[in-house]
């Protein structure tokens, strides 16, 4: 699991690694089978009342602000042009990886592939682009 941080704590549980550092951005890398993130996960469940929605990642035991006040980390709402690269790179590594190429080379015939995925974040792309010229 992967959040990211405006700021973080000076020292990050053995669970916790940060992956990458900008200005104004943290990437903090979680091991969410490690056994002292699942008792965290466990104490904070007894914290919250039932029925609490939480981040999808943590599997609904505890909302997000709960674990990064544990963590000493203030959350970043990544602006939605930035996540938009972040996903083109991440699939472009994909249709580059290896293990994929094996797929295709395989058989793989999804209805929808690589290309229709970097069509949709560049459509989403042009609209956000569009909607900030109307704006300004």
């Amino acid at each position: 699991m992967k959040l990211y941080a405006k700021t973080i704590s000076h020292t990050l549980p053995d669970w916790a690694t940060t992956v990458t550092k900008s200005a104004d951005l943290f990437e903090v890398e979680i091991n969410d089978e490690h056994p002292s993130f699942q008792s965290l996960l466990e104490e904070l469940k007894t914290e919250i009342e039932p029925g609490t929605f939480g981040v999808k990642a943590v599997r609904g035991a505890c909302r997000r602000q709960d674990l990064c006040s544990r963590l000493g980390i203030e959350m970043s709402n990544p602006h939605l042009c930035q996540l938009l690269k972040q996903a083109q790179n991440l699939i472009s590594q994909i249709a580059t990886h290896p293990d994929y190429k094996q797929l295709l080379e395989a058989g793989y015939q999804p209805d929808l592939n690589i290309a229709d995925a970097q069509t949709a974040l560049t459509y989403l792309q042009w609209e956000l682009e569009r909607n900030r010229e109307l704006s300004n």
